[in-house]
């Protein structure tokens, strides 16, 4: 991978682990599911009318928005709603490397190397070290929502690189509108129509800038660029450099938030930083020395 492709995945990485901790404050001050679907709906339009579809099967597109911004967001937006740590969050979110992997195999055909598998098992280790942590009440579910998350995310991944070199642009914010609608209606399921209501009302320029951060910086301009890099380099290349977001969630996370991080989670994040880093180091080792793109 080119160095100026490496800077590209590195801003998007540093956005995304702010990324945590701005939605954290979005959802103690709104539904979890309605802020996902303002989030969605304003980095959608009004672009969507000055950005010509993709010139790609709308399977693929519909399938990434529905991936990326209904499944990942639903289940992170929760987690974090129901006491999941922002910058613990952040950690627990990169495994979606590996079901990345997993899923290109299955879909794609990537077979992944030995150092990946290995890579895999020694991150899940990790996981499961922070599961102990938070066997004794309800902190296990929101670890489990991050994990579905995680997955949603490896899915989103394998989608965009199975549509190929398409327009970046044009790719995201048509699959983002497959996200606000069915994001609404589980909000109005779930959270009631008298919370989403009083949340649409009580809306203010606080709130305005929680949704703007994660509809343009977080989720149009970090998409927009992953989605490039996906389209241009294998999927199990380009999924790993997100080991650098939970250093910047965690980070966020205690300067922002406070948050503090228990013996056990540190261990466990060691864990899976390590399995990251171990496939990393082999996918950096395989990659051609030279590229025309």
């Amino acid at each position: 991978m080119p160095i100026r492709h490496v800077l590209l995945a590195l801003l998007v990485v540093a956005i995304w682990g702010f990324n945590f901790v701005v939605i954290k404050l979005s959802v103690a001050a709104m539904p979890p599911l309605l802020a996902a679907a303002l989030r969605f709906f304003f980095a959608a339009f009004p672009l969507v009318f000055f950005v010509k579809p993709p010139k790609v099967h709308w399977v693929w597109v519909a399938g990434f928005g529905l991936a990326l911004g209904f499944g990942l967001y639903a289940f992170l937006n929760l987690s974090l709603a129901w006491g999941m740590p922002a910058g613990l969050a952040s950690l627990v979110l990169q495994v979606q490397a590996f079901f990345t992997m997993a899923l290109a195999f299955v879909i794609l055909g990537e077979r992944p190397s030995r150092f990946q598998v290995i890579g895999a098992i020694i991150a899940f280790a990790g996981i499961a070290v922070i599961a102990t942590g938070r066997l004794g009440g309800a902190s296990l579910v929101p670890l489990v929502m991050t994990l579905l998350a995680a997955l949603c995310w490896g899915l989103a991944n394998v989608l965009t690189k199975r549509a190929g070199k398409v327009n970046a642009l044009s790719f995201t914010v048509w699959g983002l509108l497959a996200a606000p609608l069915p994001l609404l209606a589980l909000s109005l399921l779930v959270e009631g129509p008298p919370a989403v209501t009083a949340a649409l009302l009580g809306f203010d320029w606080s709130d305005a800038a929680l949704i703007a951060f994660l509809a343009y910086p977080a989720t149009l301009l970090s998409g927009v660029i992953w989605s490039w890099l996906l389209g241009r380099h294998p999927a199990t290349v380009v999924a790993p450099f997100t080991l650098l977001v939970p250093i910047t969630g965690l980070l966020s996370g205690y300067l922002v938030l406070g948050e503090t991080i228990t013996g056990i989670e540190i261990a466990g994040g060691v864990l899976v930083i390590a399995g990251l880093l171990v496939t990393l180091w082999r996918s950096r080792s395989i990659e051609p020395a030279i590229r025309l793109d």
